[in-house]
């Protein structure tokens, strides 16, 4: 049995995309291609590693043995690169990291410029996830570094406090509300809405907010970004809620105006997540002080309860 370690790779990316088209991409391979690597190894190991569905793949009980054992397999070979860089004067490679919305829009742009600017050999491979999702890739090692909302629950996973946000409400610049200093989340529940995916942690979220206050959210269009959201609150579709930074931004393009919500919940941490840092490869140990370097973050272990990531 001969086992490539780009077909691990790629096997890994398939799996956590649940599609192979999907995994394809992030292996930065084309479908056709993809495929046949999948398949040769399907064949190689005389057992099939994915069940084909409508809806995409999943793994079997013999990929699932595999995804164990490619995660270790690459986690050692990165290991391998990083102590023979030293005796070739080499450092580089990529450092896998995940990210919900708020921090990939508000805080990372800046961040990683810096730090690839320092570090022109490392790259980041940079995703955008939901928290929950995050903290869950970061359990089986499937990402090195993950930046998810201080509410999720992060298990044993080693966490540092990362940014201060907030979630405020946005309305058009004509509404009624805009020249309101605050306003408290049940007495906007009459609005249409803008929100994002139902599925996303952020809107599951907002939904048991207003179930209790004893009203639904009239969600009236489902987007998956807060620019989009932002687009048409401008036009007058409805109001959405967004973090504070994000509103601060989109209204230097766009004719909307952020109003601060009363609720304690709408204050949040931003954590950064990792199995932990002894564990990580010198690059995402690298990539990990440069976030934390302005931060001057210490462990930081938050109480599990509502998940607005």
């Amino acid at each position: 049995m001969r086992v490539d370690l780009t077909d691990l790779a790629l096997f890994l990316h398939v799996v956590q995309a649940g599609s192979i088209t999907h995994g394809a991409a992030r292996a930065n391979l084309a479908l056709a291609a993809a495929s046949a690597r999948i398949r040769n190894l399907e064949a190689s190991l005389g057992a099939p590693l994915l069940e084909r569905r409508r809806q995409g793949v999943i793994p079997t009980p013999a990929g699932q043995k595999l995804a164990a054992h490619a995660r270790v397999m690459l986690a050692q070979a990165d290991r391998l690169r990083d102590d023979l860089a030293g005796f070739s004067g080499e450092f580089g490679g990529s450092v896998r990291m995940l990210s919900n919305t708020n921090a990939l829009t508000a805080f990372l742009p800046e961040a990683l410029s810096g730090f690839l600017a320092a570090h022109p050999r490392i790259n980041v491979e940079l995703q955008e996830m939901l928290s929950d999702e995050i903290v869950e890739c970061i359990a089986d090692g499937s990402a090195d570094i993950g930046i998810v909302a201080g509410t999720v629950d992060t298990g044993a996973l080693e966490t540092y406090a990362y940014r201060s946000d907030r979630f405020v409400l946005i309305v058009p610049a004509r509404h009624a509300l805009a020249s309101a200093n605050e306003v408290a989340f049940r007495d906007v529940l009459d609005e249409d809405f803008i929100g994002l995916d139902r599925s996303s942690a952020l809107q599951r979220f907002l939904a048991r907010q207003a179930l209790v206050a004893g009203k639904p959210i009239k969600l009236r269009v489902q987007l998956r970004s807060f620019d989009a959201m932002c687009r048409l609150v401008e036009a007058g579709v409805g109001v959405g809620i967004v973090p504070e930074t994000t509103a601060h931004s989109m209204r230097r393009l766009l004719k909307v105006v952020p109003v601060a919500l009363s609720d304690a919940w709408a204050s949040r941490e931003l954590l950064v997540c990792v199995q932990s840092r002894q564990a990580l490869n010198a690059r995402a140990r690298r990539l990990l002080d440069h976030l934390l370097a302005d931060t001057g973050a210490a462990p930081f272990m938050p109480d599990p309860s509502t998940d607005p990531s």
